[in-house]
Formats: C-alpha cells, sequence, structure tokens
C-alpha cells in the first residue's frame, strides 16, 4: 500500500475510533486531494471502511493469539474468545454496528467483502500452527473448518444484531473448543 493509501487509512481509522461516519470529502480535504485522487488510493467508502476493520482486526487477533494459554482445540477457543470480547467491548465498534447494521454485517460477515476472507486466513494460519505443533487433528481442510469457527465466533459477537440476544464471547469459546474436538473424528460412512 503506497504512503497516501496508508495516511488515508490511518485518518479514516482515527475517525472510525472517534465513533465518527467515514467521510471520504473530509478525508480528502485533509490530504490536499480531491475525491477521485483518494478513490483511486483508497477505492470507495466501504472499501475504506473494510481497509480500517482489517487494520483494527489483525492487532486484536494477534494479541488474543499471543496471550491465549494451552494449545489445540482450547487454545484456539481462547483465541476467538479475547478477539470477540475486545469486539463485543470496543465502543466504536458497537456504535458504527448500531448506526450501520445493514452495512457494518454485509461487509464483516459475508463473502461480498473481502474481510471475512481475511479473517478466516488468519484463523487457518492459528489452525494450521496447533496441527503442526501435534496438538490439532481434523478430518476436514483446514479452510473449511477456519470458515465454521469465524461463522460461530460471528454468531455470538453479533447476536444482538442477528437474534436479540446479547453477544456473548463465552460462548463463542465453548462453541469453537467443542468443533474443534469434533473435527478430529472421522465420519463414518
Amino acid at each position: 500500500m503506497r504512503s497516501d493509501a496508508r495516511e488515508a487509512v490511518r485518518l479514516a481509522r482515527r475517525a472510525f475510533m472517534a465513533g465518527e461516519r467515514i467521510d471520504l470529502q473530509r478525508i480528502a480535504g485533509r490530504l490536499g486531494v480531491d475525491r477521485t485522487t483518494l478513490f483511486r488510493w483508497v477505492g470507495n467508502r466501504d472499501q475504506l471502511l473494510v481497509a480500517v476493520l482489517t487494520s483494527l482486526a489483525d492487532p486484536t487477533l494477534r494479541d488474543a493469539a499471543a496471550a491465549a494459554p494451552g494449545s489445540g482445540p482450547e487454545r484456539i477457543g481462547r483465541i476467538l474468545r479475547d478477539f470477540s470480547q475486545a469486539l463485543i467491548d470496543a465502543p466504536y465498534y458497537r456504535s458504527f454496528l448500531q448506526r450501520d447494521t445493514e452495512r457494518a454485517l454485509r461487509l464483516i460477515t459475508t463473502k461480498a467483502s473481502p474481510l471475512q476472507q481475511h479473517v478466516v486466513g488468519a484463523v487457518e494460519r492459528l489452525l494450521a500452527e496447533e496441527c503442526g505443533r501435534g496438538h490439532l487433528r481434523t478430518s476436514m481442510p483446514l479452510g473449511d473448518l477456519a470458515y465454521l469457527v469465524v461463522r460461530i465466533a460471528e454468531s455470538f459477537i453479533y447476536a444482538d444484531l442477528l437474534t436479540g440476544d446479547p453477544p456473548d464471547a463465552a460462548k463463542v469459546e465453548l462453541a469453537v473448543t467443542a468443533l474443534l474436538h469434533g473435527a478430529a473424528r472421522v465420519p463414518t460412512p
């Protein structure tokens, strides 16, 4: 990413974390360019928002992985619990979800956005590490398993928006751990 685009993402991230709506015109003005130039650098508002969300998700997941004790399914469950709790607790994130629910869910939880694919890829790498260490066995392809893990986390992080239930990171840990223990079983025909 070129330095101009990084600066645009930084400004958008600052606005997002302040609970503000990302305003392309304002960002372009702060950078001393027009909206067309900003668009060439970062794409449309949704693409810039995905870049901001990715820039927040990566260190959050990395920190959760670095702090997680244990190994195997329990470690992965704990990582996803801590990651989920961080999203649930972030006031600027919850504000975004409440302010722009439909867009948020589309950008975060569907294949219409590269964000979900990015998070699935990060979880797949975590699963591969545990498999490589001999702490996790699975009869499923890791990409499929990572997708299921992410969908479980999404179900409980966004429960208030999807079902009206409160978000619950503890349920993420329980469900992910159970899934990963079950994934080691080879299905009988």
